[in-house]
């Protein structure tokens, strides 16, 4: 069984209310069920403290910090962002006192985001385990058409967890899905100065939709994203449609159709 990281200092759950915390999940995906035996497998944070948190990927704050630096020296290395794509193209930021979760995410050149607007009916189990230092509790939970499985532990103070997933009696240690094609497992964590928000890491305008609205958006790009992408260009020009050169426009079209077959398998069905 896998070992959790966690300092010693942290055992004494009084110190987790004083601080901000970034739990450090391993995140298990299969983001393609045409190619199931591609896991796709990396680090997520949970930036949290008693108000808020942050749930992004780990290359997500690494390009946060790169282009940060390359403002500050004004300098621009395309180069540095090569191995910093992720499947967790989204963040999600929560206000744990007054139960609000916001979703954002790109869809094509626009950024997009809504509140959730669904309960989380979890059905606690007597059930329990060790999962490396802890002692953690069972629960089920229906949501986005996958049936989940998770561990929480009422030794860290935080009614919380990776991806949506929150409002246990304490932090989500693991969690995954009845097909096994998502997961998430704590590795580690560390303390914070201060948890970002949304609006901190945010490049640009965001449009607000409806929950309902935003699926839609999203199930016209991956039916045909050039298509998608054309509109958006022609929605900001003016035009009502967008002019691109050929060449272009093939390469773009393939990228785009890999990129949305890439991703066909969603979390939420």
């Amino acid at each position: 069984m896998q070992k959790l990281f966690i300092p010693l200092v942290l055992l004494i759950s009084g110190l987790y209310s004083a601080q901000a915390m970034r739990f450090i999940y391993e995140a298990r995906m299969i983001p393609n069920l045409a190619k199931a035996d591609q896991v796709v497998v990396e680090n997520v944070y949970l930036d949290l403290d008693q108000g808020h948190s942050l749930f992004r990927s780990e290359n997500s704050v690494k390009r946060d910090s790169i282009l940060q630096r390359m403002r500050q020296t004004r300098t621009m290395d395309p180069t540095q962002f090569r191995d910093l794509r992720s499947q967790v193209n989204y963040q999600i930021e929560k206000d744990l006192k007054e139960h609000r979760t916001i979703y954002k995410e790109r869809i094509g050149r626009e950024q997009y985001a809504y509140v959730e607007d669904r309960e989380m009916l979890w059905q606690i189990q007597p059930e329990t385990t060790k999962l490396g230092d802890y002692t953690a509790q069972k629960a089920l939970l229906d949501f986005g058409g996958r049936q989940w499985t998770a561990w929480f532990t009422t030794e860290i103070p935080f009614a919380d967890g990776p991806y949506k997933f929150s409002g246990l009696p304490g932090l989500i240690v693991k969690i995954e899905d009845e097909t096994g094609e998502y997961g998430f497992d704590l590795k580690e964590s560390k303390s914070l100065g201060v948890v970002a928000t949304s609006s901190d890491t945010s490049r640009g305008s965001t449009i607000s939709l409806k929950r309902t609205d935003f699926n839609k958006q999203k199930l016209k790009f991956q039916k045909d994203p050039m298509s998608f992408m054309a509109m958006s260009m022609g929605a900001r020009s003016g035009r009502g449609g967008g002019s691109m050169d050929p060449n272009r426009q093939r390469q773009m079209q393939t990228r785009l159709k890999e990129e949305a077959e890439n991703s066909s398998n969603t979390i939420e069905k």
